[in-house]
């Protein structure tokens, strides 16, 4: 099956997460969502999204092809319904398309009503609030008649029927939590010892738990990533680190990210009141609806030691943070320091950050890679 992930009116609304990958790249659970998809309905992805964005996730087209607006997360029925389409007929929510099989989206004019309901992911908040739920769909998913490694008896455990423990994760002296979810190690993932985890977690394949941290319920530990100190409530999308002592909660962190030593984030008001966001299509600060919301960062940023993010703080694209004090609720992309008017990290600089940081994973940075941030650089300065 040709999978097409498409970007959805949701995209300009997850910003700045999706400032740098289309909607269908983005992580939440164990798996992103292209992966998801792509065990659901076992075909191969690829992504229609914005043009600047279309050379690195290229779309590939074919005559009959499986549109998917991946801002919509699945449900059995759901995927049934996709199952069940034929060619040029569209699935319609709430007035928009969200799935279509034809060789283009515009070439779908059959419409059918899907009245289940469904989890959309609209803003970046989203992720968060739906991360145990996914994490959950996914553990099924990716564990389904498979075997786990066994479980070391250095750890304390409670209910190890729902702790997966994939070849080559290594897990010693730990506590590990089950009992109220899902507790998923990847492939060649670790949890050093006098970790407390509670499920659900995803720690993704080759990803960290540095020794005595403390991880709370709702936690994505993506690829590669390593963390440490308290999480709660936490997605780290991947190769990103906060390997030390401080508190990230109510979180996503983009990719290519790194969290100083004793950075922590609020994710509630002194008053208990409802958390503002900065929204980027809107132009302003808008209510989530939410009491618990923390920090929103895109790909590539980073915060020096001691770093205190604000309750419901958004920072941009390859910014760096080290000025003292609170910086403020909304940071520029390529902000050198953090305040309003600090200077311009300049593209240069952030392009040679950002190939010594991918070349200690072993991971190219590619001219790609620098037109994406060549675009976003211009259009904000």
């Amino acid at each position: 099956m040709n999978i097409i992930l498409f970007d959805g009116k949701q995209r300009d609304h997850l910003l700045p997460l999706t400032f740098t990958k289309p909607v269908g790249a983005l992580r939440m659970g164990i798996l992103s969502f292209a992966e998801r998809w792509e065990k659901l309905l076992d075909g191969s992805v690829s992504y229609q999204t914005q043009d600047y964005l279309q050379g690195k996730f290229q779309v590939n087209l074919k005559e009959e092809n499986i549109y998917i607006n991946p801002a919509y997360f699945p449900t059995d029925a759901f995927v049934q319904e996709i199952n069940n389409l034929t060619n040029h007929q569209a699935l319609i929510y709430k007035d928009e398309v969200i799935a279509a099989k034809a060789e283009t989206l515009d070439k779908a004019t059959d419409y059918i009503d899907f009245e289940s309901e469904l989890i959309e992911i609209k803003y970046p908040w989203d992720i968060f609030t739906h991360n145990f739920h996914a994490i959950e769909f996914d553990y099924d998913l990716v564990t389904k008649g498979r075997i786990s490694q066994p479980i070391s008896d250095t750890n304390r455990v409670l209910n190890p029927e729902r702790i997966f423990i994939e070849e080559g994760a290594k897990v010693e002296f730990s506590i590990l939590n089950a009992s109220e979810g899902s507790i998923y190690i990847g492939k060649d993932a670790e949890i050093m010892e006098g970790s407390m985890i509670r499920g659900g977690l995803a720690l993704c394949e080759h990803a960290k738990i540095n020794m005595g941290s403390k991880i709370y319920s709702g936690c994505t530990v993506g690829p590669y990533c390593k963390v440490g100190g308290e999480l709660n409530n936490a997605i780290l999308m991947a190769y990103s680190n906060k390997g030390h002592d401080g508190f990230l909660g109510n979180a996503v962190i983009g990719e290519w990210c790194n969290l100083g030593a004793d950075t922590n984030n609020s994710n509630l008001k002194n008053n208990y009141s409802e958390v503002k966001v900065w929204n980027y299509p809107a132009g302003k600060f808008i209510k989530t609806g939410l009491q618990f919301c923390g920090l929103i960062m895109g790909d590539y940023s980073k915060s020096a030691i001691n770093t205190q993010f604000n309750t419901g703080t958004v920072v941009g694209v390859s910014a760096n943070l080290f000025q003292g004090g609170f910086p403020p609720n909304l940071i520029k992309h390529f902000s050198w320091g953090g305040p309003n008017d600090a200077p311009v990290f300049a593209l240069d600089r952030a392009y040679e950050a950002a190939e010594k940081m991918m070349e200690r994973r072993k991971v190219p940075f590619t001219e790609q890679d620098k037109k994406i941030l060549e675009y976003i650089f211009n259009i904000n300065n």
